[in-house]
């Protein structure tokens, strides 16, 4: 009779399997270690940490110590460990959009103006618009071999939507920094990158569904499975969280009862909405959003941060991922324009459209040059559509690598130029205290 498992099949396997776990250890304590050290350098140049562990993850991958003799990148990330760090990676972003649905907050968008609609929607459509143009014009140069889609229609939906998107957790970092966060500029700035958000992720989430549907069977299927989930979400998964969150059932919930709650709840999000064809951040964020924020951070407010913080401890993961990814030495001459091209883009789409809105809706000159640049901003929100785009095959490498170096810039020049345009404010102490350790999704992200 044959056994079930062969030991001499085990035992083989066994010193491969080591070597794959050391080397995930090595690897995560690179990433760790470099991101640790690019972030506080980050801090120093006045960028937020995020900014320096990012830039470290890109650094780790071939367009930096891929330059060096025996392919350094190579040698700590090795094919083997890759797959791992990529699960990593998903994990902590699957925590991290769980944190940004919970901390969603719609307070910025109640009483909502003329300004902050028109400011929103124009910088939006505008980048929108510009980006679609930009694809259709460079379809010539991708690589088809790399897409999992013909035509134009997916790579441009997809590039008009990763235009438009501003990071609202780094902005508002960069606003209490600056201590704007009273301030009407600030307070503006905040509510429309709320609300273009809230578009960009509507719309990512129609490219996801026009990509992955094939057939206009498929793509209703589709959109009739993710309105059934946010049903669900809102009008089951909500109430009942709030039931069993309710006062009079506090001494019976305890934290380690509600952390696994959120996490068991969090994950299962993430899979079914993977399962239906959208990505699984959508899912973690919608989770995210539905759970009943004033009941958990009455009950059991350090949940949510210890969520946030593993989420935290992944991330350079992540950025590591994206960084090996991007590979600036072969891009040619070719890249060098779709490079340039897509940096004059989103610039131009994202600060005309705020600076033209908001001067149209009586703000100064200094004030809509303010309020386009703090809005170009790009940041973490930008690496995670881009990933899900690359995922989705909408995008080939050299495109994505060009919107990575674009992500960064406009995030890393809103610092740097704000200062020169906004009108001078220094923080109060308290305020610079508390910068130096904010909100981590504000801080990291």
């Amino acid at each position: 009779m044959t056994p079930l498992i062969d030991p001499h099949q085990l035992s083989a396997a066994g010193p491969t399997e080591a070597a794959t776990a050391g080397g995930v250890l090595v690897a995560l304590a690179v990433i760790l270690g470099t991101a640790f050290v690019c972030g506080r350098l980050a801090v120093r140049l006045r960028q937020p940490a995020v900014m320096g562990e990012i830039v470290g993850g890109v650094a780790l991958g071939p367009s930096l110590i891929g330059l060096l003799p025996g392919r350094l990148d190579a040698v700590l990330f090795p094919p083997e460990v890759q797959p791992h760090l990529r699960v990593l990676s998903q994990l902590g972003l699957i925590f991290f959009m769980f944190i940004v649905g919970y901390r969603f907050d719609t307070a910025h968008l109640r009483g909502a103006g003329r300004r902050v609609t028109a400011v929103s929607l124009s910088s939006v459509a505008l980048p929108f618009a510009l980006g679609l143009g930009l694809a259709v014009l460079l379809q010539p140069w991708f690589d088809a071999s790399q897409l999992r889609t013909t035509g134009w229609l997916g790579p441009a939906l997809f590039l008009g939507t990763a235009m438009s998107i501003t990071a609202f957790p780094v902005l508002a970092r960069i606003i209490a920094e600056r201590g704007m966060h009273q301030d009407p500029l600030g307070t503006l700035s905040l509510a429309c990158a709320a609300l273009q958000d809230f578009l960009a992720w509507c719309a990512l989430a129609v490219v996801v569904a026009v990509v992955n549907a094939q057939s206009p069977w498929a793509l209703g299927r589709l959109a009739l499975n993710t309105v059934v989930v946010v049903l669900v979400l809102g009008c089951v998964v909500r109430p009942a969280l709030g039931w069993l969150l309710a006062p009079e059932r506090r001494r019976a919930v305890g934290g380690p009862w509600i952390h696994a709650v959120l996490v068991t709840g969090t994950l299962l999000s993430a899979w079914v909405t993977g399962e239906i064809g959208l990505d699984a951040v959508f899912g973690a964020f919608m989770f995210g959003a539905a759970v009943p924020r004033d009941r958990i951070d009455a009950l059991a407010p350090e949940v949510p941060e210890r969520i946030e913080q593993a989420g935290l401890l992944l991330l350079p993961a992540f950025f590591t991922v994206t960084g090996l990814a991007v590979d600036l030495t072969g891009i040619g001459w070719h890249g060098l324009v779709i490079v340039a091209a897509v940096l004059v883009t989103a610039c131009v789409g994202k600060f005309a459209g705020a600076a033209a809105a908001a001067r149209l809706t009586g703000s100064t000159r200094r004030e809509a040059a303010a309020l386009g640049i703090l809005l170009n901003a790009r940041g973490l929100t930008e690496l995670v559509i881009l990933n899900v785009g690359h995922r989705l095959g909408v995008i080939d490498t050299r495109m994505f690598s060009a919107m990575v170096v674009m992500a960064l810039v406009t995030t890393l020049m809103t610092g740097p130029l704000l200062r020169r345009v906004a009108p001078r404010g220094t923080p109060p102490p308290s305020l610079r205290a508390r910068s130096a350790a904010p909100e981590a999704v504000s801080s990291n992200s």
